[in-house]
C-alpha cells in the first residue's frame, strides 16, 4: 500500500490552484477550530495550582448577586479541616472612566489577615503586608495591575460605587504578585461596611476558605452546603476555579457557544472538502478505468483516492496549527482582561491531537463516498464517461 502513496501525492498537484485554495479554506477553519479547542480545555479542563487546590468559595446557591449573612462566616470557621476563612465582598464600582473597557478589574473587600493567610502564594514584601493589615483605608493590588495604570505606593486609587452607595478612597499600601490573581484590588472590608447603611451591613458576596489539605476540600463543601441547606439563604461550595468560572457564565453557557462553534467550523471543513473531492473524481473517471485496465482493484483505487483527500486535509491541519499558535498568544493577551483562565494560552499537545483528528476524519469521510462510486464504476462505463 504504501508505495503507491507517491501517486496519492501526486494527485493533489493535478489541479494546483483547487488544491491551495482548499488547504487555505481548510487552514482557517481548523485555526479557528484549533483556538476554540484550546480555550475550551484552558477554561474547563485546566490544572488548579497548589493555592486553588486549598481553596474553596462559599457563595449562595441561588446567585453570585444574591448576599449571605455575615454570620455565615463565624459558622463555616467551626467545621473540622478548615483552617482559616475570611469574607470577600465583590464593591465594582467605578475607577476614572467606566466607558473604557480598560478600567475594569475585580475589587474585593477582605478581611487583611485572614486573606494574607489565605492567599498561600501571593509575594509580597512583609512591611507592605502589615501595612495592608494596620491601615484601613489601604489597599493592595496585582503587580500587572500596577504596571498597567503605572501606579506606586502612596497612590490615591478612589472607586465610585455602583453596587453600593459609597465612594472609597483607598491608600495603595502593597503591590503583589500571585499566580492565582491578576488585576485584581483588594481592600479593607470593615472600611466598606462601616460606609454602609446599617441595613446592608449584615451581608457580604462570599466566604473564602482555606482547607487543611486538598482531601478535606469536597467533605467541607459537602457539609457547608448541608449545613445551610433549610435555611433561607443556601449555599454552594465550590473551587476557587470553579467560582472563577461563576464570573464567566454571566455572558452566557460559554461551554454549549464553543462546542456549536467547533461543530459549525468542522461541518463546514466537510462541505468544502467534500465538494472538492467529488469534483477531482469527476475529472477522472476515464482514468480510473485504465488503471483497472492495468490491474488495479477497487479497493485500492479507493484507498488511493482517500489518501489523496487526507494529504490534503492533513496538510491544512498542519498549517491551521501553525497559524493557531500565534491566533491563541493574541485571544489570551485580550481574553485574560475579561477571563483569568485565558492568561497564557496556547496550543496544547491535546489541542493538536484533537485538531489533527478532525481533519483526518473530515478528509476521509469527504471523499469516501465519490471514492467508493468511482471504485465501483465498471471499465466499459469509465473508459466511454466524457464528463
Amino acid at each position: 500500500m504504501f508505495r503507491y502513496l507517491p501517486l496519492a501525492f501526486k494527485n493533489t498537484l493535478r489541479n494546483p490552484r483547487r488544491s491551495i485554495l482548499t488547504i487555505a479554506n481548510m487552514a482557517v477553519s481548523l485555526c479557528l477550530l484549533s483556538v476554540m479547542i484550546a480555550m475550551y480545555h484552558a477554561l474547563f479542563y485546566n490544572q488548579q495550582t497548589p493555592g486553588q487546590a486549598l481553596r474553596l468559595v462559599v457563595r449562595h446557591r441561588v446567585s453570585l448577586a444574591q448576599p449571605l449573612p455575615v454570620a455565615y462566616e463565624a459558622k463555616v470557621r467551626t467545621v473540622p479541616g478548615v483552617r482559616e476563612v475570611s469574607v470577600w465582598n465583590w464593591f465594582g464600582g467605578t475607577y476614572k472612566d467606566n466607558r473604557d473597557p480598560k478600567n475594569f478589574f475585580a475589587r474585593f473587600g477582605v478581611e487583611p489577615k485572614a486573606f494574607l493567610t489565605i492567599r498561600t502564594q501571593m509575594v509580597m514584601p512583609e512591611d507592605q503586608r502589615k501595612a495592608f493589615i494596620e491601615d484601613r483605608t489601604g489597599c493592595v493590588v496585582s503587580k500587572d495591575l500596577a504596571d498597567e495604570f503605572h501606579l506606586k505606593l502612596g497612590d490615591r486609587i478612589i472607586l465610585l460605587g455602583d453596587i453600593y452607595p459609597v465612594n472609597l478612597e483607598l491608600k495603595l499600601v502593597g503591590i503583589f504578585d500571585d499566580p492565582d490573581a491578576i488585576k485584581t484590588l483588594y481592600f479593607n472590608y470593615n472600611y466598606l461596611r462601616d460606609a454602609l447603611p446599617l441595613g446592608r451591613r449584615n451581608f457580604i458576596s462570599v466566604i473564602a476558605v482555606l482547607a487543611d489539605t486538598p482531601e478535606d476540600v469536597p467533605r467541607i463543601a459537602k457539609t457547608v452546603d448541608t449545613m445551610f441547606d433549610n435555611s433561607a439563604y443556601p449555599t454552594r461550595s465550590e473551587s476557587e476555579q470553579q467560582f472563577l468560572l461563576s464570573f464567566v457564565s454571566f455572558i452566557g453557557n460559554i461551554k454549549l457557544f464553543l462546542l456549536s462553534i467547533c461543530a459549525a467550523v468542522t461541518f463546514t471543513i466537510l462541505l468544502v472538502s467534500g465538494n472538492t473531492m467529488a469534483m477531482s473524481v469527476r475529472e477522472r473517471i476515464r482514468e480510473v478505468g485504465v488503471m483497472k485496465t492495468l490491474g488495479y482493484t477497487n479497493g485500492l483505487i479507493l484507498l488511493i483516492i482517500i489518501g489523496e483527500a487526507l494529504a490534503i486535509a492533513l496538510a491544512g491541519g498542519v498549517l491551521g496549527l501553525i497559524l493557531a499558535e500565534g491566533a491563541t498568544g493574541v485571544v489570551g493577551k485580550v481574553g485574560q482582561n475579561f477571563i483569568q483562565e485565558l492568561q497564557g494560552l496556547t496550543v496544547t499537545p491535546v489541542t493538536i491531537v484533537i485538531s489533527l483528528l478532525v481533519a483526518a476524519f473530515v478528509g476521509a469521510i469527504s471523499s469516501i463516498v465519490p471514492a467508493w462510486n468511482a471504485a465501483k464504476t465498471d471499465i466499459l462505463t469509465s473508459l466511454r464517461y466524457t464528463g
